[in-house]
């Protein structure tokens, strides 16, 4: 039996960072008792291979630098596979002068008391950018694009950092990716636009663990909190907890999965704490919280003087 290959393969960019495959299948292609299925193949920007029954197919990726792809047809019947020849297609680099784009973007989220998300996104100009160059930020997330309005600016009056109080991301979603797209413009040179992906989870600041609370029982430290506002439960965090004895100056930082914590420690020393809080097991890793405010247990030492208590205190506090 001879496979033949789809016809009229087309590339279509259907959104910012997103490609529409499309093709028909082979008149001349004899289907009776074959299942037949379509082998796509991406070549740029980066390579992945999959199969697919449909005649068209949404793949996201990066396109400043072109995209490309080949398909053929898979012929199928009880264990034998059969395979056209392949079909080729490709996208253009988007236009642009070299060094004109921005470099090192770097982008973080928030989920707000609310339960929106916020973005902030951060970035250098191009080496070969223009000093008039202006630079205008886009995200989309699925289905929906939005354009920044609210911009920190260099001395040189280009855009270098974009804020979004409220965006469209959703808080519940695991591994949705967020589409960052900068282009620009200047009198001198056509700026050539930049596109990065995000994965949601691991450019989320997490927030600051909740309602913390350290006391002393006998010889033991106890600590109890909860978990950082977030949609996600309990045991989808984990925990650094910061000891540090002001006394001798040392530090411990203990991983915990759980929201307690119990310590057997000298109870004639005085010690901060502080704890911070990531993702984990549920979700992909993100940036760990800032920590929370310093909480003091134990006895003052008194024949250390306040100066040397406040150096202790700087040493172990952690930024």
């Amino acid at each position: 039996v001879q496979v033949f290959p789809p016809l009229n393969f087309t590339l279509t960019v259907s959104a910012l960072a997103q490609v529409l495959l499309h093709w028909k299948p082979n008149p001349n292609q004899e289907e009776k008792n074959y299942t037949v299925r379509y082998d796509v193949k991406i070549l740029s920007p980066v390579a992945e291979e999959y199969d697919t029954a449909k005649t068209h197919s949404i793949y996201t990726a990066v396109l400043h630098n072109g995209f490309s792809a080949q398909i053929r047809t898979l012929l199928l019947h009880n264990n034998l596979q059969m395979k056209s020849d392949w079909v080729k297609e490709k996208l253009l680099p988007l236009p642009g002068a070299p060094e004109t784009s921005v470099t090192n973007l770097s982008c973080v989220t928030r989920i707000t008391i609310s339960s929106t998300v916020s973005l902030h996104c951060t970035w250098l100009p191009g080496q070969g950018a223009p000093e008039d160059t202006e630079y205008f930020l886009f995200y989309r997330y699925e289905t929906y694009t939005e354009e920044c309005q609210d911009y920190t600016k260099d001395k040189w009056n280009r855009n270098t950092e974009c804020r979004f109080l409220v965006t469209h991301i959703d808080p519940e979603e695991i591994d949705n990716l967020i589409v960052i797209h900068i282009n620009g413009s200047s009198k001198y040179a056509t700026i050539k636009p930049f596109q990065q992906l995000f994965n949601q989870n691991a450019i989320e600041k997490v927030n600051v663990p909740r309602n913390v609370t350290v006391f002393l029982e006998q010889n033991d430290l106890l600590a109890t909190w909860e978990k950082p506002i977030s949609p996600f439960r309990k045991e989808c965090f984990e925990y650094e907890f910061s000891l540090c004895n002001l006394k001798s100056g040392s530090k411990q930082i203990l991983k915990i999965s759980s929201n307690n914590f119990r310590l057997q420690i000298d109870v004639t020393c005085r010690y901060s704490i502080q704890i911070r809080a990531n993702h984990h097991i549920c979700l992909r890793r993100g940036f760990w919280s800032d920590w929370s405010e310093i909480i003091y247990v134990g006895k003052n030492d008194v024949l250390l003087s306040y100066n040397i208590i406040t150096l202790l205190e700087s040493r172990c506090c952690l930024i």
